[in-house]
Protein backbone atom coordinates (compact mmCIF):
# COMPACT_ATOMS: atom_id res chain seq x y z
CA UNK A 1 0.00 0.00 0.00
CA UNK A 2 1.17 3.75 -0.68
CA UNK A 3 0.75 6.30 1.35
CA UNK A 4 -0.03 9.58 -1.33
CA UNK A 5 -1.52 11.55 1.90
CA UNK A 6 0.62 14.93 1.00
CA UNK A 7 -0.41 17.98 -1.37
CA UNK A 8 1.52 20.07 -3.87
CA UNK A 9 0.98 23.18 -3.54
CA UNK A 10 3.54 26.20 -4.23
CA UNK A 11 6.29 23.82 -5.34
CA UNK A 12 6.41 21.88 -2.16
CA UNK A 13 4.83 18.67 -1.10
CA UNK A 14 3.08 19.22 2.28
CA UNK A 15 0.83 17.57 4.98
CA UNK A 16 -2.70 18.38 4.75
CA UNK A 17 -3.85 20.93 7.47
CA UNK A 18 -6.04 18.43 8.73
CA UNK A 19 -6.16 14.64 8.21
CA UNK A 20 -8.85 12.78 6.51
CA UNK A 21 -7.58 9.51 5.08
CA UNK A 22 -9.21 8.31 1.78
CA UNK A 23 -8.44 4.45 0.72
CA UNK A 24 -7.92 4.27 -2.95
CA UNK A 25 -8.59 0.11 -4.16
CA UNK A 26 -7.33 -1.56 -6.73
CA UNK A 27 -10.73 -2.38 -8.89
CA UNK A 28 -9.21 -6.01 -9.77
CA UNK A 29 -9.00 -6.79 -6.46
CA UNK A 30 -10.86 -4.97 -4.19
CA UNK A 31 -7.84 -4.13 -1.75
CA UNK A 32 -6.78 -1.06 -0.65
CA UNK A 33 -3.60 -0.10 -3.04
CA UNK A 34 -3.10 3.58 -1.48
CA UNK A 35 -4.24 6.08 0.76
CA UNK A 36 -4.98 9.57 0.01
CA UNK A 37 -5.95 12.92 2.15
CA UNK A 38 -8.91 14.30 1.05
CA UNK A 39 -8.52 17.86 1.37
CA UNK A 40 -9.95 20.48 3.95
CA UNK A 41 -11.26 24.05 2.70
CA UNK A 42 -8.01 25.65 4.24
CA UNK A 43 -5.95 23.25 1.99
CA UNK A 44 -7.99 24.60 -0.93
CA UNK A 45 -7.44 28.56 0.11
CA UNK A 46 -3.77 27.85 0.23
CA UNK A 47 -3.10 26.32 -3.18
CA UNK A 48 -5.69 29.17 -4.90
CA UNK A 49 -3.75 31.43 -2.51
CA UNK A 50 -0.17 30.32 -3.97
CA UNK A 51 -1.52 30.44 -7.77
CA UNK A 52 -2.67 33.83 -7.35
CA UNK A 53 0.61 34.68 -6.00
CA UNK A 54 2.35 33.25 -8.95
CA UNK A 55 -0.10 34.89 -11.91
CA UNK A 56 2.01 37.87 -11.14
CA UNK A 57 5.05 36.67 -13.18
CA UNK A 58 3.93 33.63 -15.09
CA UNK A 59 0.67 35.68 -16.88
CA UNK A 60 3.42 37.99 -18.05
CA UNK A 61 6.22 35.47 -18.41
CA UNK A 62 7.43 34.49 -22.73
CA UNK A 63 6.41 32.07 -24.55
CA UNK A 64 9.86 31.07 -25.33
CA UNK A 65 10.35 30.32 -21.70
CA UNK A 66 6.65 28.15 -21.50
CA UNK A 67 8.13 25.85 -24.28
CA UNK A 68 10.93 25.36 -22.28
CA UNK A 69 9.64 24.32 -19.68
CA UNK A 70 6.77 22.44 -21.43
CA UNK A 71 9.78 20.18 -23.42
CA UNK A 72 11.46 19.82 -20.21
CA UNK A 73 8.06 18.23 -19.31
CA UNK A 74 7.58 16.35 -22.59
CA UNK A 75 11.24 14.62 -22.02
CA UNK A 76 10.89 13.48 -17.98
CA UNK A 77 7.02 12.44 -19.26
CA UNK A 78 9.01 10.37 -21.62
CA UNK A 79 11.29 8.70 -19.48
CA UNK A 80 8.80 7.89 -16.74
CA UNK A 81 6.33 6.45 -19.11
CA UNK A 82 6.19 2.90 -17.18
CA UNK A 83 5.25 4.83 -14.27
CA UNK A 84 2.52 6.49 -15.52
CA UNK A 85 1.38 3.47 -17.27
CA UNK A 86 1.38 1.34 -14.06
CA UNK A 87 -0.42 4.02 -11.88
CA UNK A 88 -2.96 3.91 -14.19
CA UNK A 89 -3.39 0.29 -14.51
CA UNK A 90 -3.47 -0.03 -10.74
CA UNK A 91 -5.74 3.07 -9.86
CA UNK A 92 -8.49 2.23 -12.58
CA UNK A 93 -8.05 -1.15 -13.86
CA UNK A 94 -7.05 -0.55 -17.47
CA UNK A 95 -4.78 -3.44 -18.49
CA UNK A 96 -1.70 -2.73 -18.69
CA UNK A 97 -0.95 -2.60 -22.30
CA UNK A 98 -3.84 -0.41 -23.02
CA UNK A 99 -2.88 2.11 -20.24
CA UNK A 100 0.63 2.45 -21.47
CA UNK A 101 -0.12 2.79 -25.24
CA UNK A 102 -3.03 4.61 -25.04
CA UNK A 103 -3.89 6.27 -21.81
CA UNK A 104 -0.57 7.40 -20.79
CA UNK A 105 0.12 7.82 -24.57
CA UNK A 106 -2.71 9.85 -25.03
CA UNK A 107 -0.93 12.50 -22.42
CA UNK A 108 2.52 12.03 -24.00
CA UNK A 109 0.39 13.49 -27.45
CA UNK A 110 -1.08 15.97 -26.04
CA UNK A 111 1.83 17.32 -24.67
CA UNK A 112 3.24 17.22 -27.76
CA UNK A 113 0.76 18.92 -29.74
CA UNK A 114 0.19 21.66 -27.55
CA UNK A 115 4.04 22.23 -27.80
CA UNK A 116 3.69 22.54 -31.40
CA UNK A 117 0.37 24.68 -31.68
CA UNK A 118 1.77 27.27 -28.69
CA UNK A 119 5.20 27.78 -31.06
CA UNK A 120 3.28 29.21 -33.56
CA UNK A 121 0.29 31.24 -31.62
CA UNK A 122 -0.24 34.01 -31.78
CA UNK A 123 -0.69 36.58 -28.35
CA UNK A 124 -0.29 39.81 -30.40
CA UNK A 125 -1.90 40.61 -33.90
CA UNK A 126 -3.85 43.10 -35.49
CA UNK A 127 -7.71 43.21 -35.98
CA UNK A 128 -7.37 43.42 -39.57
CA UNK A 129 -6.18 45.11 -42.32
CA UNK A 130 -8.93 48.01 -42.27
CA UNK A 131 -7.92 48.57 -38.52
CA UNK A 132 -4.04 48.54 -38.32
CA UNK A 133 -4.07 50.94 -35.15
CA UNK A 134 -6.39 47.97 -33.39
CA UNK A 135 -4.57 44.92 -31.83
CA UNK A 136 -6.30 41.98 -29.93
CA UNK A 137 -3.95 40.78 -27.62
CA UNK A 138 -4.54 37.11 -25.93
CA UNK A 139 -4.45 37.07 -22.15
CA UNK A 140 -4.12 34.29 -19.52
CA UNK A 141 -7.73 33.89 -17.76
CA UNK A 142 -5.81 33.50 -14.19
CA UNK A 143 -5.86 30.92 -12.29
CA UNK A 144 -7.68 27.96 -13.27
CA UNK A 145 -9.43 25.26 -11.41
CA UNK A 146 -8.97 21.85 -12.98
CA UNK A 147 -11.09 19.06 -11.81
CA UNK A 148 -10.51 15.83 -13.78
CA UNK A 149 -12.07 12.19 -14.08
CA UNK A 150 -10.74 8.76 -13.68
CA UNK A 151 -11.76 7.26 -16.66
CA UNK A 152 -8.74 8.82 -18.89
CA UNK A 153 -7.36 10.49 -16.09
CA UNK A 154 -3.66 11.25 -17.85
CA UNK A 155 -5.80 12.51 -21.19
CA UNK A 156 -7.94 14.64 -19.19
CA UNK A 157 -4.98 16.47 -16.55
CA UNK A 158 -2.62 17.06 -19.76
CA UNK A 159 -5.91 18.70 -21.65
CA UNK A 160 -6.15 21.13 -19.33
CA UNK A 161 -2.93 21.66 -17.24
CA UNK A 162 -0.55 22.16 -20.76
CA UNK A 163 -2.88 24.49 -22.58
CA UNK A 164 -3.36 26.55 -18.69
CA UNK A 165 0.76 26.58 -18.81
CA UNK A 166 1.14 27.55 -22.00
CA UNK A 167 -0.97 30.51 -21.72
CA UNK A 168 0.37 32.11 -18.94
CA UNK A 169 -2.15 30.61 -16.19
CA UNK A 170 -1.92 28.99 -12.88
CA UNK A 171 -3.87 26.47 -11.12
CA UNK A 172 -5.24 24.11 -9.10
CA UNK A 173 -6.02 20.14 -9.84
CA UNK A 174 -8.14 18.66 -8.25
CA UNK A 175 -7.93 14.75 -9.97
CA UNK A 176 -10.58 11.96 -9.05
CA UNK A 177 -10.34 11.11 -5.73
CA UNK A 178 -11.16 7.38 -7.29
CA UNK A 179 -7.68 7.73 -9.41
CA UNK A 180 -5.43 10.43 -8.17
CA UNK A 181 -2.16 8.43 -8.33
CA UNK A 182 -1.45 9.05 -12.12
CA UNK A 183 -1.95 12.74 -11.09
CA UNK A 184 0.89 12.22 -8.19
CA UNK A 185 3.09 10.83 -10.51
CA UNK A 186 2.72 13.71 -13.12
CA UNK A 187 2.70 16.63 -10.46
CA UNK A 188 6.73 14.85 -9.24
CA UNK A 189 7.12 15.49 -13.31
CA UNK A 190 5.87 19.22 -12.91
CA UNK A 191 8.20 19.28 -10.15
CA UNK A 192 11.41 18.19 -11.47
CA UNK A 193 10.49 20.11 -15.20
CA UNK A 194 11.36 23.49 -12.85
CA UNK A 195 8.26 25.02 -13.11
CA UNK A 196 7.98 28.06 -11.15
CA UNK A 197 6.14 27.51 -6.85
CA UNK A 198 2.68 28.20 -7.31
CA UNK A 199 2.12 27.85 -10.85
CA UNK A 200 0.85 24.43 -11.02
CA UNK A 201 -0.85 23.49 -7.37
CA UNK A 202 -2.16 19.46 -6.31
CA UNK A 203 -5.26 18.98 -3.65
CA UNK A 204 -7.07 15.72 -3.64
CA UNK A 205 -10.63 15.86 -2.68
CA UNK A 206 -13.82 14.75 -2.97
CA UNK A 207 -16.43 17.16 -5.38
CA UNK A 208 -18.45 18.37 -2.49
CA UNK A 209 -15.35 19.18 -0.66
CA UNK A 210 -12.67 20.55 -2.82
CA UNK A 211 -14.73 20.33 -5.68
CA UNK A 212 -17.06 22.85 -4.26
CA UNK A 213 -14.61 25.04 -3.00
CA UNK A 214 -12.49 25.29 -6.37
CA UNK A 215 -15.81 26.32 -7.95
CA UNK A 216 -16.90 28.35 -5.68
CA UNK A 217 -13.51 30.40 -4.61
CA UNK A 218 -13.97 33.92 -5.23
CA UNK A 219 -10.04 33.69 -6.50
CA UNK A 220 -10.50 31.51 -8.91
CA UNK A 221 -11.17 32.71 -12.37
CA UNK A 222 -12.30 29.53 -14.14
CA UNK A 223 -13.13 26.34 -13.78
CA UNK A 224 -12.45 23.53 -16.68
CA UNK A 225 -14.28 20.33 -15.51
CA UNK A 226 -14.69 16.81 -17.07
CA UNK A 227 -17.09 14.51 -15.49
CA UNK A 228 -20.69 13.43 -15.43
CA UNK A 229 -23.47 15.86 -16.73
CA UNK A 230 -25.25 15.91 -13.08
CA UNK A 231 -21.80 17.25 -11.90
CA UNK A 232 -21.47 19.73 -14.41
CA UNK A 233 -24.58 21.31 -13.66
CA UNK A 234 -23.60 21.82 -9.98
CA UNK A 235 -20.58 23.40 -10.79
CA UNK A 236 -22.05 25.86 -13.32
CA UNK A 237 -24.61 26.63 -10.60
CA UNK A 238 -21.67 27.11 -8.07
CA UNK A 239 -19.50 29.25 -10.91
CA UNK A 240 -22.33 31.65 -11.40
CA UNK A 241 -21.94 34.04 -9.08
CA UNK A 242 -19.13 34.83 -9.80
CA UNK A 243 -19.28 35.02 -13.47
CA UNK A 244 -16.45 32.31 -13.49
CA UNK A 245 -15.51 31.05 -17.45
CA UNK A 246 -16.41 27.51 -17.59
CA UNK A 247 -15.41 24.48 -19.69
CA UNK A 248 -17.15 21.58 -19.36
CA UNK A 249 -16.71 18.23 -21.18
CA UNK A 250 -19.65 15.75 -20.16
CA UNK A 251 -21.53 12.92 -21.14
CA UNK A 252 -22.05 11.19 -24.36
CA UNK A 253 -24.59 8.48 -26.09
CA UNK A 254 -22.87 8.31 -29.01
CA UNK A 255 -24.54 7.06 -32.28
CA UNK A 256 -22.89 4.52 -34.91
CA UNK A 257 -25.26 4.72 -37.69
CA UNK A 258 -24.33 1.54 -39.97
CA UNK A 259 -25.86 1.29 -43.30
CA UNK A 260 -26.51 -1.69 -45.85
CA UNK A 261 -23.29 -0.39 -48.07
CA UNK A 262 -21.20 -0.70 -44.90
CA UNK A 263 -18.03 -2.31 -45.41
CA UNK A 264 -18.07 -5.74 -44.17
CA UNK A 265 -15.97 -4.53 -40.61
CA UNK A 266 -18.18 -1.95 -39.53
CA UNK A 267 -20.17 -4.07 -36.80
CA UNK A 268 -17.28 -5.79 -35.52
CA UNK A 269 -15.36 -2.07 -35.32
CA UNK A 270 -18.33 -0.64 -33.48
CA UNK A 271 -18.78 -3.80 -30.78
CA UNK A 272 -14.70 -2.79 -30.31
CA UNK A 273 -15.09 1.01 -30.17
CA UNK A 274 -18.23 0.27 -27.54
CA UNK A 275 -16.01 -2.22 -25.25
CA UNK A 276 -12.53 -0.13 -25.60
CA UNK A 277 -11.36 0.87 -21.93
CA UNK A 278 -13.75 -0.93 -20.67
CA UNK A 279 -16.60 1.07 -22.00
CA UNK A 280 -15.63 3.76 -19.74
CA UNK A 281 -15.33 6.38 -22.41
CA UNK A 282 -17.93 9.16 -22.95
CA UNK A 283 -17.33 9.10 -26.77
CA UNK A 284 -17.78 5.62 -26.70
CA UNK A 285 -20.60 4.38 -29.69
CA UNK A 286 -23.15 2.85 -27.20
CA UNK A 287 -26.08 2.87 -29.66
CA UNK A 288 -25.83 0.72 -32.75
CA UNK A 289 -27.87 1.66 -35.78
CA UNK A 290 -28.22 -0.69 -38.35
CA UNK A 291 -30.33 -0.53 -41.33
CA UNK A 292 -33.34 -3.21 -41.23
CA UNK A 293 -31.85 -5.05 -43.81
CA UNK A 294 -28.89 -5.93 -42.75
CA UNK A 295 -29.92 -5.80 -39.07
CA UNK A 296 -30.03 -9.71 -38.13
CA UNK A 297 -27.03 -10.22 -39.73
CA UNK A 298 -25.31 -7.57 -37.70
CA UNK A 299 -26.95 -8.99 -34.36
CA UNK A 300 -25.38 -12.58 -35.30
CA UNK A 301 -21.95 -10.72 -36.37
CA UNK A 302 -21.54 -8.54 -32.88
CA UNK A 303 -22.94 -11.49 -30.40
CA UNK A 304 -19.91 -13.37 -32.23
CA UNK A 305 -17.25 -10.45 -30.90
CA UNK A 306 -18.71 -10.45 -27.85
CA UNK A 307 -18.25 -13.73 -27.05
CA UNK A 308 -14.73 -13.44 -28.55
CA UNK A 309 -13.70 -10.46 -26.06
CA UNK A 310 -11.89 -11.43 -23.16
CA UNK A 311 -11.81 -10.12 -19.98
CA UNK A 312 -8.68 -10.33 -17.36
CA UNK A 313 -6.90 -9.05 -14.97
CA UNK A 314 -5.34 -5.50 -15.56
CA UNK A 315 -1.96 -6.84 -14.51
CA UNK A 316 -1.90 -9.53 -17.93
CA UNK A 317 -0.19 -8.17 -21.17
CA UNK A 318 -2.46 -8.48 -24.16
CA UNK A 319 -5.71 -7.12 -25.72
CA UNK A 320 -8.63 -7.80 -23.27
CA UNK A 321 -11.38 -5.97 -20.72
CA UNK A 322 -10.10 -5.32 -17.24
CA UNK A 323 -12.91 -4.44 -14.27
CA UNK A 324 -14.44 -0.88 -13.69
CA UNK A 325 -13.36 1.71 -11.79
CA UNK A 326 -15.24 0.82 -8.47
CA UNK A 327 -18.36 -0.77 -6.82
CA UNK A 328 -20.67 2.13 -7.45
CA UNK A 329 -19.87 1.78 -11.23
CA UNK A 330 -20.42 -1.43 -11.33
CA UNK A 331 -23.65 -1.43 -9.41
CA UNK A 332 -24.82 1.04 -11.88
CA UNK A 333 -23.86 -0.83 -14.84
CA UNK A 334 -25.74 -4.26 -13.48
CA UNK A 335 -28.47 -2.03 -12.83
CA UNK A 336 -29.00 -0.74 -16.33
CA UNK A 337 -28.19 -4.22 -17.36
CA UNK A 338 -31.25 -5.68 -15.42
CA UNK A 339 -33.30 -2.37 -16.52
CA UNK A 340 -32.63 -3.51 -20.38
CA UNK A 341 -33.95 -7.30 -20.15
CA UNK A 342 -37.03 -5.94 -17.84
CA UNK A 343 -37.78 -3.43 -20.78
CA UNK A 344 -37.64 -6.64 -22.63
CA UNK A 345 -35.02 -5.78 -25.06
CA UNK A 346 -33.16 -9.09 -26.44
CA UNK A 347 -30.09 -9.95 -24.27
CA UNK A 348 -27.77 -11.56 -27.12
CA UNK A 349 -24.30 -11.64 -24.74
CA UNK A 350 -23.17 -11.04 -21.78
CA UNK A 351 -26.09 -10.18 -19.38
CA UNK A 352 -25.61 -9.37 -15.07
CA UNK A 353 -22.88 -10.42 -12.48
CA UNK A 354 -19.36 -11.12 -13.14
CA UNK A 355 -17.65 -12.94 -16.19
CA UNK A 356 -17.09 -16.59 -14.98
CA UNK A 357 -14.11 -17.11 -12.72
CA UNK A 358 -14.04 -13.79 -11.34
CA UNK A 359 -14.91 -13.17 -7.88
CA UNK A 360 -13.19 -10.56 -6.82
CA UNK A 361 -13.10 -7.27 -8.55
CA UNK A 362 -15.28 -5.27 -10.45
CA UNK A 363 -15.22 -7.69 -13.73
CA UNK A 364 -18.32 -6.56 -16.50
CA UNK A 365 -19.90 -9.40 -18.55
CA UNK A 366 -19.39 -7.67 -22.39
CA UNK A 367 -22.87 -7.60 -23.02
CA UNK A 368 -24.78 -6.33 -26.05
CA UNK A 369 -28.90 -6.17 -26.44
CA UNK A 370 -30.56 -6.45 -29.34
CA UNK A 371 -34.52 -4.96 -30.15
CA UNK A 372 -33.75 -1.85 -28.06
CA UNK A 373 -35.78 0.84 -29.06
CA UNK A 374 -34.71 4.59 -28.23
CA UNK A 375 -37.02 5.06 -25.38
CA UNK A 376 -35.53 2.84 -23.42
CA UNK A 377 -33.30 3.50 -20.28
CA UNK A 378 -30.63 1.25 -21.60
CA UNK A 379 -30.76 3.92 -24.78
CA UNK A 380 -30.60 7.27 -23.45
CA UNK A 381 -28.45 6.42 -20.39
CA UNK A 382 -24.62 6.95 -19.94
CA UNK A 383 -23.73 3.76 -18.56
CA UNK A 384 -20.23 4.01 -18.69
CA UNK A 385 -20.03 0.00 -18.99
CA UNK A 386 -19.30 -2.54 -21.78
CA UNK A 387 -22.99 -2.36 -23.13
CA UNK A 388 -24.39 -1.88 -26.24
CA UNK A 389 -27.77 -1.16 -27.82
CA UNK A 390 -28.46 -2.31 -31.10
CA UNK A 391 -31.67 -0.02 -32.28
CA UNK A 392 -33.14 -1.02 -36.15
CA UNK A 393 -33.50 2.09 -38.59
CA UNK A 394 -35.42 2.65 -42.15
CA UNK A 395 -33.54 4.94 -44.08
CA UNK A 396 -31.29 8.18 -43.61
CA UNK A 397 -33.80 9.85 -42.44
CA UNK A 398 -35.04 7.77 -39.66
CA UNK A 399 -31.08 7.17 -38.51
CA UNK A 400 -30.72 11.08 -38.03
CA UNK A 401 -33.85 11.31 -35.98
CA UNK A 402 -32.93 8.60 -34.19
CA UNK A 403 -29.35 9.87 -33.31
CA UNK A 404 -30.24 13.15 -32.60
CA UNK A 405 -32.84 12.03 -29.92
CA UNK A 406 -31.07 12.26 -26.92
CA UNK A 407 -30.15 15.31 -24.30
CA UNK A 408 -26.18 14.30 -25.59
CA UNK A 409 -24.15 15.77 -28.71
CA UNK A 410 -20.59 14.20 -28.02
CA UNK A 411 -19.35 12.10 -30.63
CA UNK A 412 -21.31 10.00 -33.53
CA UNK A 413 -20.59 7.71 -36.23
CA UNK A 414 -21.26 7.14 -39.38
CA UNK A 415 -20.81 3.87 -41.54
CA UNK A 416 -21.10 3.84 -45.56
CA UNK A 417 -19.22 3.57 -48.46
CA UNK A 418 -21.30 6.78 -49.96
CA UNK A 419 -19.11 9.32 -49.06
CA UNK A 420 -21.96 12.21 -50.40
CA UNK A 421 -24.11 10.29 -47.80
CA UNK A 422 -22.12 10.41 -45.16
CA UNK A 423 -21.17 13.94 -45.64
CA UNK A 424 -24.46 14.69 -45.77
CA UNK A 425 -25.29 12.94 -42.66
CA UNK A 426 -22.61 14.55 -40.75
CA UNK A 427 -23.75 18.12 -41.08
CA UNK A 428 -27.11 16.97 -39.48
CA UNK A 429 -25.68 15.06 -36.89
CA UNK A 430 -26.04 17.61 -33.34
CA UNK A 431 -22.88 16.74 -31.83
CA UNK A 432 -19.45 18.45 -31.68
CA UNK A 433 -17.98 15.24 -33.11
CA UNK A 434 -18.43 13.29 -36.09
CA UNK A 435 -15.89 9.68 -37.46
CA UNK A 436 -16.86 8.31 -40.65
CA UNK A 437 -16.07 4.85 -41.38
CA UNK A 438 -13.34 3.87 -38.64
CA UNK A 439 -11.44 7.40 -39.54
CA UNK A 440 -10.27 8.84 -36.07
CA UNK A 441 -9.57 12.50 -35.04
CA UNK A 442 -6.36 13.92 -35.68
CA UNK A 443 -4.06 15.42 -33.17
CA UNK A 444 -5.11 18.88 -32.11
CA UNK A 445 -8.78 18.13 -33.05
CA UNK A 446 -11.22 20.35 -30.67
CA UNK A 447 -13.05 17.57 -28.25
CA UNK A 448 -16.28 18.38 -26.59
CA UNK A 449 -19.68 18.49 -27.55
CA UNK A 450 -23.30 20.26 -28.18
CA UNK A 451 -26.46 20.13 -25.48
CA UNK A 452 -25.71 18.18 -22.55
CA UNK A 453 -22.60 17.28 -23.43
CA UNK A 454 -20.90 20.53 -22.26
CA UNK A 455 -19.37 23.85 -23.15
CA UNK A 456 -15.93 24.71 -24.93
CA UNK A 457 -12.91 22.25 -26.82
CA UNK A 458 -10.37 20.83 -25.54
CA UNK A 459 -6.92 20.20 -27.84
CA UNK A 460 -5.57 22.07 -30.24
CA UNK A 461 -5.38 25.60 -30.80
CA UNK A 462 -9.31 26.03 -29.76
CA UNK A 463 -7.85 23.92 -26.60
CA UNK A 464 -5.22 27.49 -25.36
CA UNK A 465 -8.08 29.67 -26.43
CA UNK A 466 -10.08 28.18 -23.86
CA UNK A 467 -7.69 29.52 -21.75
CA UNK A 468 -7.32 33.34 -22.80
CA UNK A 469 -9.15 36.57 -22.41
CA UNK A 470 -9.52 38.36 -25.59
CA UNK A 471 -9.06 42.29 -25.38
CA UNK A 472 -8.88 44.92 -28.03
CA UNK A 473 -6.77 47.67 -28.08
CA UNK A 474 -6.80 51.25 -30.08
CA UNK A 475 -4.64 53.22 -31.00
CA UNK A 476 -2.05 50.75 -30.93
CA UNK A 477 1.66 52.23 -33.24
Amino acid sequence: MRNKTQFYINGTWVNPIRANDFDVINPADESVCATISLGSEADTNLAVSAAKNALVTWGVSSKEERIEVLEALYSIYKRRWSDMAEAISLEMGAPIDFASNAQTGSGAGHIKTFIKKLRTFEFEKPLGDHAPDNRLVYEPKGVCALITPWNWPINQVTLKVIPAIATGCTMVLKPSEIAPLSSMVFAEMIDEAGLPDGVFNLVNGDGAGVGSQLSAHPDVDMVSFTGSTRAGALISHNAADDFKRIGLELGGKGANIIFADADGDAVERGVKHCFNNTGQSCNAPTRMLVQRSIYEQSVTKAQAVAAQTSVDLPAKQGDHMGPVVSQLQFDKIQNLIQQGIDEKATLVAGGVGKPEGFETGYFVKPTIFSDVNNQMAIAQTEIFGPVLSMIPFEDEEDAIAIANDTCFGLTNYIQTKDANKAKRIAKQLRSGMVEINGSNLCAGSPFGGYKHSGIGREGGVLGLEEFLEVKVISGWK
